[in-house]
């Protein structure tokens, strides 16, 4: 069983940042990931890490975000920079125990996060 604890997140004007911080408990994972999801619209990959490997990104915010992990103590983080209103949404981080070769299909990721909001403003 993995648990993630998320923090961070807010309300910001565009072009302002934030850090999204998830902190993952219990058995190994594969993969770490952040999804997002507006009002009315599908829940979206926005970046994943492969855990000691290779980061991946939404054409929508390669340059702008980064994702990174914390090698002590494991916790993974968003850097969110140049934030558009298009970014608002509630975002969650993700883990999967597996890797399929593969980094944005919410199907392979078992265990998420409660979800934190970001909202922008123009």
């Amino acid at each position: 069983q993995v648990q993630l604890v998320q923090s961070g997140g807010g309300s910001v004007q565009a072009g302002g940042s934030l850090r999204l911080s998830c902190v993952p408990s219990g058995s190994t994972r594969a993969l770490l990931g952040w999804f997002r999801q507006a009002p009315g619209k599908e829940r979206e990959a926005v970046a994943a890490i492969l855990v000691g490997s290779n980061r991946y990104y939404a054409d929508s915010v390669k340059g702008r975000f980064t994702i990174s992990q914390d090698n002590g103590n494991n916790t993974l983080h968003l850097q969110m920079n140049s934030l558009k209103p298009e970014d608002t949404a509630m975002y969650y981080c993700a883990a999967a125990p597996y890797w399929y070769g593969r980094w944005s299909d919410a199907r392979d990721y078992n265990y998420w996060g409660q979800g934190t909001q970001v909202t922008v403003s123009s």
